[in-house]
């Protein structure tokens, strides 16, 4: 069964319209998840709301979206005022500007989606193919899901991927996040040490290797419990010992060349594994 779209119509560059869907590129549903369940009973348990003053449940009707304007004070908004602030949405996609895509800052991607023809694909061929020639990305902007968005589309093998944006009020500043950073001044045998270890450790992208120990793990608890087997009982990490940086360097230094670094021709070919999506997570061009 075809994969149904998240969202259709159309993408226009000038007077140039493409019938396009968006479909979810990323997701994840296939992660284990629990219900919560009355542990006496064994029921599946069921949200009620509730006044947080007089501790009594609230009807569907009577319940509002409320903004706090001081403490323990709020506005309330019916859905037919909240709905009244939807922008209108025409279904298209509506290209305001190229970019190199060099100049793309990944901290303003959001959420990505395949973005594939709906209809006719001639046009959508022609701009994916000019948008490869010139190894540009688009930004479009429209209306996904009651909300006016700014996306990002990008060439990509067979089709076009497409990435909503962050707002600039949304992304916070870096210089919030490395304002504790100091200066350091590194003599020249640890600089070596340094790109030794990443030498020792260079390879290629290869997300089929990633590893999801987490929902493993969970998979493996559900299935000893249904067997009846004894859960294994959590191990308490170990502490990391501190030691002196250089001497961590030069330690490392010694395990990598212990595992003896891979040659370049090692370096040089592509795991089995590795699966035509893998391949394609390259920039446009």
């Amino acid at each position: 069964m075809a994969r149904r779209a998240n969202w259709k119509g159309q993408l226009k560059i000038g007077q140039v319209l493409c019938p396009v869907a968006l479909f979810t590129a990323a997701s994840t549903s296939e992660r284990v998840s629990f219900h919560l369940i009355n542990r006496k009973t064994g029921n599946r348990l069921n949200r009620e709301f509730v006044d947080s003053d007089t501790g009594k449940p609230v009807p569907r009707e009577n319940q509002v979206k409320g903004y706090e304007v001081s403490s323990g004070t709020y506005l309330s908004f019916d859905e037919a005022e909240i709905a009244a602030a939807i922008p209108e949405s025409d279904k298209t996609l509506n290209v305001t500007r190229f970019v190199k895509c060099d100049e793309i800052d990944d901290v303003y991607l959001d959420r990505p989606y395949y973005l594939a023809p709906a209809g006719d694909s001639d046009s959508f061929v022609l701009v994916r193919e000019g948008m490869k020639s010139e190894k540009v990305a688009a930004i479009a902007e429209t209306v996904l899901f009651r909300r006016a968005r700014q996306v990002l589309i990008r060439a990509d093998d067979d089709g076009l991927i497409a990435a909503t944006l962050n707002f600039e009020y949304e992304v916070r500043a870096a210089a919030e996040a490395f304002a504790d950073l100091g200066t350091f001044k590194f003599d020249q045998e640890m600089l070596d040490l340094a790109q030794h270890i990443i030498d020792t450790k260079m390879g290629s992208f290869d997300p089929v290797g990633f590893d999801d120990r987490y929902d493993a793990a969970l998979a493996d608890l559900i299935k000893a419990k249904i067997d009846g087997r004894p859960l294994k009982k959590p191990v308490a990490p170990k502490t990391a010992e501190v030691i002196d940086l250089k001497e961590a360097l030069r330690k490392s230094a010694n395990l990598g060349r212990a595992g003896q670094a891979p040659t370049k021709a090692t370096k040089g070919k592509a795991k089995s594994g590795a699966t035509s999506r893998t391949k394609s997570r390259k920039k446009a061009g």
